[in-house]
């Protein structure tokens, strides 16, 4: 009697899986970093009961996420627009009580309009420098690497002459348990 073909066992999650690695495609970095930070804020928002849009054409700003809870005094669904970021050039767990990040003046500004009808922040997404590097998976988890983080640049001042750099705070990891605190602020009429 023949024998059944076992399949071969899935490598422990968070270790590189045997034989050669995969042919990846051609698609330029930035543009699978664009792809992968969408996919990153898709499950933020997914955990803290949030719904997304993505404005079409986008003037500058990347998403709407909306909140309803019960406790928004402002309104039953709260909005937050979003700009997504993505870079290599720093490393996981940044030092320090912030990090360094450097903006076109026009997406500043934009950022930090003050007042606004609709609050706006920025999310910036660390990731290692090579794409085999941002993403494992097993069967008990899906891990992303770095990490995202966020910033309030409201009334930020433009002080570059094309570019601007701010300052983005260690502690504002973007996950969903901020992402809903946010939205609670938001929703009793304060800000992000």
């Amino acid at each position: 009697m023949p024998s059944l073909a076992q399949p071969e066992p899935a490598a422990p999650a968070g270790e590189l899986p045997a034989g050669p690695p995969p042919r990846r495609g051609a698609l330029a970095v930035t543009a699978c970093m664009e792809t992968l930070q969408i996919g990153y804020l898709h499950a933020v928002a997914a955990a803290a009961g949030c719904s997304l849009a993505q404005p079409f054409p986008d003037h500058g700003i990347d998403w709407h996420i909306s909140h309803s809870a019960p406790g928004h005094t402002t309104d039953d669904e709260v909005t937050i627009k979003v700009q997504l970021k993505c870079t290599y050039q720093l490393g996981p767990r940044p030092t320090g009580m912030t990090f360094p990040f450097t903006l076109d003046n026009d997406h500043l500004a934009k950022l930090a309009r003050t007042p606004a009808a609709v609050h706006k922040i920025l999310v910036v997404m660390l990731v290692p420098r090579t794409p085999a590097d941002w993403l494992r998976a097993g069967p008990d988890r899906l891990e992303v690497r770095h990490c995202s983080y966020w910033a309030n640049l409201a009334g930020h001042p433009v002080t570059g002459r094309r570019r601007t750099t701010v300052r983005i705070p260690t502690s504002h990891v973007f996950d969903d348990h901020a992402l809903c605190e946010i939205m609670t602020r938001v929703g009793a009429g304060g800000r992000p």
